[in-house]
């Protein structure tokens, strides 16, 4: 039996530093890679919580009077076009976010749902 000799060797440093030195730069690819994915969760999640904190929550109460937004305007209505209709008088109230409205113009009453309403303010 014959033992390889250095020089024969597929076992030479010259070929074992190299890929050494590549698992090395994986392992720390990695490691960085997974410490991102970790800032970038938190980053979610404080971002999150930013947004949420600013969502107003609209409170109606039966007989307030409120604007609908009209949503069958074009993409370019025109400056002085407003988005809003009414003011509309809420009748009732349901407890999935729905809301009973009647027009003060025509009396004619329609169900919307309270993200399509804004409180009215009378102007001066």
């Amino acid at each position: 039996m014959k033992f390889p000799d250095e020089t024969d060797s597929l076992c030479t440093s010259s070929i074992i530093e190299p890929i050494v030195q590549k698992v090395f730069e994986l392992d720390c690819q990695n490691k960085l890679e997974g410490d991102f994915l970790e800032n970038l969760e938190i980053e979610k999640k404080e971002t999150k919580v930013f947004h949420v904190a600013r969502i107003s929550k609209k409170n109606f109460t039966v007989g307030q009077k409120v604007l609908l937004q009209h949503s069958k305007l074009k993409f370019f209505p025109g400056k002085l076009r407003s988005r809003w209709l009414g003011p509309h008088v809420i009748t009732k109230i349901f407890a999935n976010g729905t809301v009973e409205i009647q027009s003060l113009k025509t009396n004619n009453t329609f169900k919307v749902n309270d993200h399509q309403l804004k409180e009215y303010r009378k102007g001066f």
